[in-house]
């Protein structure tokens, strides 16, 4: 809180006699404080830097080098092979010092050049050994000599307790895939949708493209995959999530939800206390890089990598997390948004009620306590001030078309007092609204989930702003939620965070009896900052406009929340069945159902165990799962189908995908100059089915046999077409699946309730072949 009191910490009059000085012991204090806590950050970082630059070494392991290799040289053996002596002789101040000097001096100058030697060393043999996949696709149970033997290995390459970033420079380079194999898996995976002229067409359009312009493509691409860490996420940010012009709310955005069941307090001001409290203590060991599950890399799994592992994931996402703001363009409003990383930030920004308010998070070189946030933020929510002119809707700029926003901050932002204010915004650590509506799970109520995602994708389209790594968002009623932006990462970095923000919010920090948060208060805390405005006309006008578009976009959203309950992952496992091809395949039979037809299906998955990896497209509608839906439902069909997914997710998982090479294939014939119409072709087809799975339990903080009710409810996204469904859906624990469907209202073709039966009435019917087979084993 030095900041905040810098202005009246000195004071001078000057008098006959000369300056009177007066000092503020109270600032000097502060600032003292700060100052300790900044050493102390740097401290800790450079000590934990070089834990992760010398990883999987320790800094004593020097120690251990030297006293070896001065105990052989004493022993009258030189480890060297001459290379001691070498030094000695070379050295530019052997003149200055005794032999004996010279002896010990030139040993440790070897000994740390052998270190640094075998730490290389290490760290290349544990990326030939993270190389290695073959496991993931081994039956489950099953473990070959080959992979034991690579488990052993690993944990004896690993070190011990890692550090966030350990594991980033052992972690393999995403390779290129053969253009023959891609293209082999893309013909696969448009064959069940294709007739056969259509098909025959598109095998001619691939095979040409393969022949003529895909050879010279490929050369360039695997040229970049040489100089660029992952030849795909530089692209797949700039050109799917900067580049775009179209708002981001709805399109782009995504959310995530409470728990499902519980509430710890119903307190708004004090919920938020706990939480924002509670994303501090995050990002300190997000800072520090101290965010590790284990003390070793592998973790007991239903396979045998530990994928919800952060150590050995590529952990490049995590310090953005807060410190990020997606900006527009100042000047040349044809070039894309740009992510704009901050570090150490100090503040948030709250709104509420139409007012902008901005809230110190240190004092006295500490982070507020939760009892200190909560009071500030109550003192938001007694504050009567009407909002300045402009101010109610202005976070609509970011809701709407970007070239607009990107005008008005230039035109309107870029001066005075607007200025300053925006710069709070968009500099804060995160943003916070405290929403004066009730939402949340209530059985009692109908649709109230569905209601409660609409609020958190889109809210009034004022009252979030989207171009903020996250809003953190607090109803009335105590229940909470995040709006997360895209670009920067996907859902299992906001999934991590979240799920220790309500697990330390719940287990560690907890409410009193009146459902205040715990904690004294310190007197001399100063009240929030109302941010001020000048706001013309002319740019209230652009602002209303902005929200106008915002609108028809969040009018159009039609969502439904279904929770799937009647059996989960528990009973699907009993019948040695992946649950994610499970539900895939419910997903195509509801699909089916839905509309009569198949539709090109895309599912995400994690490319992490590559350095910079972020997803890759699973093509979920096979030959195998339509021939199991128009079948009658087949057990040894749903079988095939199954194993097909799996496979195919693994190849995906793998860096076998089809997708991202195909993307990257496209972006390079565009900077080449040419022409490709089966690239064209590819990359216009429409997702109608788009649907993603929400990572649970990445950290097991909490024991769901221990605490049945304290569930995440998962998230959700936008429709990605006109006339098709995005479907998130969550596995929590081992009987319950939530889905989260969207779809336009627009479209006579869909409706998310009537999905969500669907997808309810396949997934029993599966259910029922099991059934079936288990009624038909008894009676044998």
């Amino acid at each position: 809180m030095a900041e905040a009191h810098q202005a009246v910490g000195f004071q001078f009059t000057v008098t006959p006699d000369g300056i009177d000085l007066h000092l503020s012991r109270e600032v000097l204090k502060h600032i003292y404080l700060s100052g300790v806590t900044s050493w102390r950050k740097r401290a800790i970082r450079f000590k934990n830097g070089i834990l992760t630059g010398v990883y999987p070494a320790s800094p004593s392991s020097l120690l251990i080098v030297v006293i070896a290799t001065m105990s052989t040289i004493y022993a009258r053996i030189d480890p060297s092979l001459g290379m001691i002596d070498t030094i000695k002789r070379t050295m530019p101040v052997s003149g200055y010092m005794t032999v004996q000097t010279q002896t010990v001096f030139s040993a440790i100058l070897f000994s740390t050049g052998l270190w640094l030697s075998l730490i290389l060393m290490l760290r290349y043999t544990l990326k030939a050994l993270l190389s290695y996949h073959a496991w993931i696709f081994e039956s489950h149970g099953k473990i070959s000599f080959c992979t034991k033997l690579w488990l052993t290995l690993v944990k004896m390459f690993s070190g011990r307790r890692p550090l966030l970033y350990s594991f980033q420079t052992s972690l393999p380079r995403l390779p290129v895939p053969r253009v023959d194999d891609t293209i082999t898996r893309y013909l696969e995976s448009v064959r069940p949708l294709l007739d056969d002229e259509q098909y025959n067409q598109m095998e001619v359009v691939a095979n040409n493209f393969k022949k003529d312009q895909a050879p010279k493509l490929q050369k360039y691409l695997i040229l970049k995959s040489w100089c660029a860490t992952n030849y795909v996420s530089d692209w797949w940010e700039e050109y799917i999530y900067l580049r775009g012009r179209s708002p981001i709310m709805v399109n782009s955005n995504f959310y995530a939800m409470d728990l499902l069941y519980v509430t710890p307090t119903h307190r708004q001001a004090a919920r938020a206390g706990n939480v924002v409290h509670a994303m501090l203590q995050y990002r300190r060991k997000l800072e520090r890089g101290e965010h590790y599950l284990g003390p070793s890399p592998i973790s007991p799994w239903t396979t045998l990598y530990p994928l919800n592992n952060p150590e050995v994931l590529c952990a490049s996402p995590h310090p953005q997390i807060m410190f990020y703001v997606l900006s527009s363009p100042p000047l040349l409003l044809r070039d894309p948004d740009f992510v704009q990383h901050l570090s150490d930030r100090k503040h948030l920004v709250v709104y509420h009620k139409g007012r902008f308010f901005k809230v110190w998070l240190y004092y006295g070189g500490r982070h507020l306590w939760p009892s200190e946030l909560e009071t500030q933020f109550q003192r938001i929510l007694d504050d009567t001030t009407e909002p300045q002119p402009g101010e109610l809707k202005l976070a609509a700029l970011t809701a709407g078309n970007r070239v607009p926003w990107a005008r008005a901050r230039l035109k309107y932002f870029s001066q005075g007092v607007n200025k300053a204010s925006l710069e709070a915004i968009e500099t804060s650590a995160f943003f916070l609204t405290l929403d004066d509506e009730v939402h949340g799970y209530d059985p009692e109520k109908l649709r109230s989930l569905d209601l409660y995602a609409k609020s958190l994708l889109h809210g009034k389209c004022y009252d979030r702003w989207f171009d903020k790594s996250f809003t953190l968002i607090a109803y009335k009623n105590g229940k909470l939620g995040v709006n997360a932006e895209h670009s920067w990462a996907d859902a299992p970095i906001i999934g991590h965070m979240w799920e220790y923000v309500l697990a330390t919010d719940c287990f560690h920090l907890g409410y009193t009896e009146e459902g205040h948060c715990k904690g004294d208060i310190s007197n001399g805390l100063p009240p929030p900052i109302k941010l001020q405005w000048d706001i013309p006309l002319e740019c209230q006008e652009v602002i209303e406009d902005s929200y106008m578009v915002a609108k028809v976009i969040a009018d159009d959203v039609d969502f439904h929340g279904c929770l799937f309950d009647e059996f989960g992952k528990g009973l699907i496992k009993k019948s040695r069945t992946s649950p994610d091809a499970f539900i895939q395949l419910a997903l195509q039979l509801a699909q089916f159902r839905d509309k009569g037809e198949f539709c090109l299906t895309y599912e995400a998955s994690m490319t992490r165990m590559f350095r910079e990896g972020r997803t890759e497209t699973v093509r979920s509608c096979t030959s195998e799962s339509t021939a199991f839906v128009r079948s009658a439902q087949r057990l040894d069909l749903f079988r095939k189908a199954a194993d097909k997914h799996q496979n195919m997710y693994r190849l995906a998982m793998t860096g076998s995908g089809i997708d991202r090479h195909l993307f990257c294939l496209y972006i390079m014939s565009k900077y080449l100059s040419i022409d490709s119409p089966f690239l064209k072709q590819v990359l216009s087809e429409p997702w109608r089915l788009s649907t993603s799975q929400t990572p649970q339990q990445q950290l097991n903080m909490v024991d769901i046999k221990r605490f049945p009710r304290y569930v995440g409810a998962g998230g959700g996204f936008g429709p990605v077409a006109d006339d098709g469904y995005g479907v998130s859906y969550i596995i929590i624990g081992e009987n319950l699946i939530t889905f989260h469907i969207s779809s336009k209202f627009s479209s006579p073709e869909t409706d998310s309730y009537r999905f969500g039966q669907n997808i309810r009435q396949a997934m029993l019917d599966i259910r029922a072949l099991f059934d079936q087979k288990d009624k038909k084993e008894k009676e044998m």
